[in-house]
């Protein structure tokens, strides 16, 4: 059975997470293997998308499985917990799905179509180095009948996994930001694995080189779908609680097999151990509220998708502000308690847990790394302006040089 056929309705949560667990425990599998050997995923990438999940987004009558966000976000806190490369190596994937479902429907519905066959995106937005703040250095240039891109991207995250880029520009003639989407397989783009984070390694994060590049579609930057960047936080969020979950798997899998004791502990099996058993159990609590946070917040983004198909432009300012407000705050939330799950865990261990056979540690540096973006300092500043003087939140920003 096709991926294009398979659903006929939209499926309920409990559906879709009996369909994609199989997927979820066979890449979860080989999660440590990857990471020692720093194996990129291209393979569980292909699982992914010949499951369908790469088009969970994407509408039934078009040939996905036409999931709410909120049933997006928490499947993917299940494939983070599987493996959180993965999770977010499919951020800007999903991110495009997202905004092709609010444009209109002759521009978006063929790249729905397109996701719905298991072709998918990375992105080409951030620049590093001698670029201003403000500025974007990358530039579209009409070309006969079509454009050409050029310039230099990094933090290209997904983009080595991916069919299609969605690059963040300026054009040559007008200076206006665009969207420009670029076959990834072409001779005018290079992408190559250069990421040097300690975290989150397989992510398939980089440098992308675009030299006279072929544009397939060049989209006004206006006309992106307007809770943008509530969305990519909502996918760091999941990516945290992933991370923490599957810390206090492994350490709940650990204690439950060890056999030593120390002499000043409670003297029974280290399993039984109340002390134990207590650390255990307050991580897997913080776990569950930050996933209950990243849940409520996908809500309220799920309200802004649905005032964008509508009118009413007043409803719709209302409910990308909500978006915005609540993805800010499940991120400070899940950075709090995800951080602290994946450091307490272990206290219910020893110093056997370090062993780099075990690659434990890869659950606080990737969370981490994720916890890096966007920071959260300036989130927390936002929501209290919001909470004091009514301020209304900053939806797009960048990053660069500053004189002086």
């Amino acid at each position: 059975m096709t991926v294009q056929n398979q659903w006929r309705r939209a499926p309920d949560t409990a559906e879709l997470k009996a369909r994609f667990r199989p997927v979820f425990d066979r890449i979860a599998e080989g999660a440590v293997r990857r990471e020692i050997d720093r194996s990129l995923a291209h393979e569980e990438i292909g699982w992914l998308k010949q499951a369908g999940f790469t088009a969970l987004r994407v509408p039934v009558e078009l040939g996905g499985a036409g999931a709410s966000l909120e049933q997006f976000f928490d499947l993917l806190i299940d494939l983070a917990e599987a493996d959180t490369n993965l999770a977010q190596g499919l951020r800007s994937h999903f991110a495009l799905v997202e905004d092709r479902l609010v444009a209109p429907r002759a521009e978006g519905e063929p790249w729905l179509r397109r996701f719905a066959a298991g072709e998918i995106a990375g992105n080409g937005w951030t620049e590093v180095g001698e670029v201003k703040l403000g500025d974007t250095i990358t530039k579209v240039t009409p070309q006969g009948d079509g454009f050409r891109v050029d310039g230099r991207k990094y933090y290209s995250t997904g983009t080595i996994y991916a069919d299609w880029i969605d690059v963040y520009a300026t054009r040559s003639d007008d200076g206006a930001p665009v969207i420009a989407l670029v076959a990834a397989d072409q001779e005018g783009v290079q992408i190559s694995d250069d990421w040097t984070g300690f975290g989150q390694k397989l992510t398939g994060t980089g440098t992308t080189v675009f030299d006279n590049a072929r544009a397939e579609a060049v989209i006004p930057f206006e006309q992106r779908f307007r809770y943008q960047t509530a969305f990519y936080q909502l996918v760091l969020n999941a990516t945290i609680t992933g991370a923490a979950l599957a810390a206090v798997r492994d350490a709940a899998a650990l204690v439950a097999r060890r056999k030593r004791a120390f002499s000043h502990g409670s003297g029974t099996e280290v399993r039984f151990d109340p002390q134990v058993l207590q650390v255990i159990g307050k991580a897997r609590a913080l776990t569950y509220a930050a996933r209950a946070a990243t849940l409520e917040a996908a809500r309220a983004a799920q309200r802004a998708h649905d005032t964008a198909q509508g009118g009413d432009k007043a409803a719709d300012d209302a409910a990308n502000i909500e978006a915005e407000l609540q993805s800010a705050a499940a991120q400070v939330a899940a950075i709090e308690l995800g951080l602290r799950a994946v450091t307490d865990v272990f206290d219910a261990l020893s110093a056997s847990s370090t062993d780099q056979g075990l690659a434990l540690d890869r659950h606080w540096r990737n969370a981490r790394t994720a916890a890096s973006h966007n920071p959260a300092i300036y989130k927390q500043r936002i929501l209290g302006d919001h909470a004091v003087n009514g301020t209304e939140p900053v939806y797009v920003w960048q990053i660069g040089a500053v004189a002086g």
